[in-house]
């Protein structure tokens, strides 16, 4: 199970008391924060760490690689035995364990999935996706692995465009995967050159990239972006393949062997140009790649089959040639530089000047503390959510407001929220 180095403890915690994991592999900067839950964790008997230094309680993993003895026996799997556990966003509560057998792996070496990036065994691939995502599994393993290609891996120790296109410069790079907001952050710099001497293919997913910022980044670079889709349960389900018509702003066509289609609540098909739900065909045949179930949660598993489709939660259009465009969830999620939020109470997506979605706080104060400063609240406000949940997680932006808009049985009017942020615009 993989996960990201944004992860605090009660993350941690969570993950390891709901997966009963008897083994940890991290860094030194998290060791400490993994050693402050690790007791309310019986399951958890093996700690991992990469690192230069020794710490008490933990194995060092490049001394044992360094130690194991070269004879290897490989144990038999087979195709439909567990290999991958991906937490899911949580966004309608506490994230869920999506399972992947080994057919996550196998599906890279399909015909079908090696047309979307058609790698070669001359080509480097930089996969900039958080290693704690299902996009850096397929990216940045399964689907150069199966091509024979290599994979170029930086260690970034926060987001930086100036690195990013150096390293471009300075490498033969010649395939960049990565979140839209990494494309954004890069155009937003004004560099004087983006020609880059060996890079041939840019591919995204994530969130939506508007159609003018496909069109800069072809005018700066030289090069398109081909837009593709998934989920956690599904790994990679459309796409733009490699050398096919994009149209901007779609995520393209469906990806053998899914069978994509936008269903109603029922799991009926829906005609073209009819908003619905995302829908993968399980039934009479479940697809090669699909997850498994959600671990130890029939119900929930039970609750995402829709007649004969699973149904993504996202809600989309389909065009009569096949081409997926995606709308936004069904429950309330914000996508904020390739991290899905769930929208609290107090949340609403608000459109910044290039309209990329921030995270705006709509806040009604208690009584008591209305003769507060506002700016100094804000700050305390940002802070606590970085603490308490994630850094990534924290609201940009901050309105305190007398009321919320309110329906007859006192549900917030979330898309009335929206609708006044974009009229501001």
């Amino acid at each position: 199970m993989t996960g990201t180095t944004q992860l605090t403890a009660k993350d941690i915690r969570y993950r390891i008391q709901k997966s009963q994991a008897k083994g940890i592999v991290t860094t030194e900067t998290l060791a400490p924060v993994v050693d402050s839950v690790a007791s309310e964790c019986p399951s958890l008997k093996t700690k991992l760490v990469v690192s230069d230094h020794h710490l008490e309680g933990w194995l060092d993993f490049r001394s044992l690689v360094k130690s194991a003895s070269p004879d290897h026996t490989c144990i038999k799997s087979k195709t439909l035995d567990p290999m991958a556990a991906f937490f899911t966003s949580g966004t309608t509560g506490f994230p869920k364990m999506a399972k992947h057998s080994h057919e996550l792996a196998l599906r890279s070496s399909l015909p079908s999935c090696k047309k979307l990036l058609q790698l070669k065994t001359s080509d480097i691939v930089w996969c900039l996706s958080d290693p704690g995502w299902i996009l850096a599994v397929l990216g940045a393993m399964l689907e150069p692995w199966t091509a024979g290609a290599t994979v170029f891996i930086h260690q970034l120790p926060q987001f930086d465009p100036n690195v990013i296109v150096q390293t471009f410069f300075k490498y033969p790079i010649t395939q960049c995967i990565g979140a839209p907001s990494t494309y954004r952050m890069i155009m937003q710099q004004n560099f004087t050159s983006l020609r880059f001497p060996a890079l041939e293919h840019c591919s995204t997913g994530g969130e939506a990239l508007l159609p003018e910022e496909l069109e800069k980044w072809k005018k700066q670079t030289g090069i398109l972006i081909h837009e593709f889709y998934g989920q956690s349960e599904t790994g990679l389900t459309c796409g733009v393949l490699r050398g096919t018509k994009i149209k901007p702003g779609s995520l393209g066509k469906a990806i053998s062997p899914f069978d994509v289609q936008i269903i109603d609540g029922k799991g009926n098909i829906l005609p073209p140009n009819t908003e619905g739900n995302i829908g993968v065909r399980i039934k009479p045949t479940r697809p090669t790649g699909l997850f498994m179930c959600y671990e130890n949660d029939p119900e929930k598993t039970a609750q995402v089959e829709c007649g004969d489709f699973y149904n993504t939660g996202d809600k989309a259009t389909i065009d009569e040639e096949g081409y997926i465009w995606f709308l936004g969830r069904s429950d309330d999620v914000i996508n904020a530089s390739g991290s899905l939020l769930h929208v609290l109470e107090l949340a609403v997506s608000s459109p910044t000047r290039n309209r990329e979605q921030v995270v705006k706080a709509f806040i009604v104060l208690d009584p008591k503390f209305l003769s507060h400063d506002q700016d100094q609240l804000t700050k305390e406000l940002q802070q606590h959510v970085k603490t308490v949940t994630a850094p990534y997680k924290y609201p940009r932006k901050v309105e305190f407001v007398p009321e919320l808009p309110k329906t007859i049985t006192g549900k917030i009017k979330r898309s009335e929220l929206r609708q006044k942020e974009l009229g501001r615009m």
